[in-house]
């Protein structure tokens, strides 16, 4: 009762909030254990205790190896072409002065505002056989909604904005005079590009590439809307996920789970060389 009754030691609870805050690094990880490395162990050792037998026989099945086909090749797809129209973009964003550039700069995080559902509701919309876009496909056989093709327009629509906001500061602290130099020694429009300018610019392309692709990796919302969701066809691993836990498969999800972090932690550290290799081609 006693222990109830006597009040809190505020003084020394205070001398140790200081002492913590003298080691941010504490913090630091300590934060990051609680946000990112609890959730991810939780999925791990779900899935590790279903026994190695059963987890093979799950992350192995011909639906599921459908699924990250799907997921991770239209994910990099969707990537590897928002890397080029993305750098183009940006460039014109900041290199050229039009009517309604402010507009267009503020459409860019569209992607970010809009609610998934939402994205995948108008993309369903417009993409389908009688759709704005999709009418002018349809009489070709070539099909948009309800296909992979579908699919890799909702990840390229999602994940558009990570490499433009990535390269525009970039772009913005380019100095001008540095090209103006070299073009007065003599460099020809396209030296001055491959020499000059692009270097720079590979570890932001790299940065902006690897956070659409995750992006992509991990989308649900806008994809199950404009995918038929059908196994062997357009079925997204994400969605797939979904699908067990409306089975009640909690073990079959925590799997297919464990498989999609280990793929992506894999290829992020992949990307992560590529951006360092970046980094020392700029500096050289």
């Amino acid at each position: 009762m006693n222990a109830f009754l006597t009040p809190p030691k505020w003084p020394s609870i205070l001398s140790r909030i200081r002492a913590g805050l003298s080691f941010p690094w504490a913090f630091t990880f300590f934060y990051l254990g609680i946000m990112l490395l609890l959730p991810a162990a939780a999925v791990f050792t779900k899935a590790i205790a279903l026994g190695p037998a059963e987890f093979w026989r799950i992350a192995t099945a011909p639906m599921a190896l459908s699924a990250y086909n799907v997921t991770f090749i239209t994910a990099f797809a969707a990537a590897a072409l928002n890397g080029v129209m993305g750098t183009l973009i940006a460039w014109v964003l900041v290199r050229y002065q039009f009517p309604g550039r402010k507009i267009v700069d503020a459409v860019v995080d569209l992607p970010f505002a809009l609610p998934t559902a939402v994205a995948g509701l108008a993309l369903a919309t417009v993409y389908n056989d009688k759709g704005w876009v999709g009418q002018w496909f349809a009489p070709f056989g070539i099909r948009i909604a309800f296909t992979r093709l579908g699919v890799f327009v909702a990840m390229v629509f999602i994940s558009l904005p990570f490499i433009i906001r990535t390269l525009q500061p970039v772009l913005q602290e380019l100095e001008p005079e540095v090209e103006e130099a070299a073009r007065s020694l003599g460099a020809t429009p396209q030296q001055i590009f491959r020499r000059v300018i692009l270097p720079p610019l590979i570890p932001p392309i790299l940065t902006g590439v690897a956070l659409g692709f995750s992006r992509a990796v991990g989308e649900y919302g806008s994809v199950v809307l404009i995918s038929s969701s059908i196994p062997f066809r357009d079925l997204i691993a994400p969605v797939l996920v979904f699908q067990r836990l409306e089975q009640y498969d909690y073990g079959g999800a925590t799997v297919i789970g464990a498989v999609l972090l280990v793929v992506s932690l894999v290829l992020l550290f992949m990307i992560n060389q590529l951006q360092q290799w970046g980094r020392r081609y700029a500096i050289r």
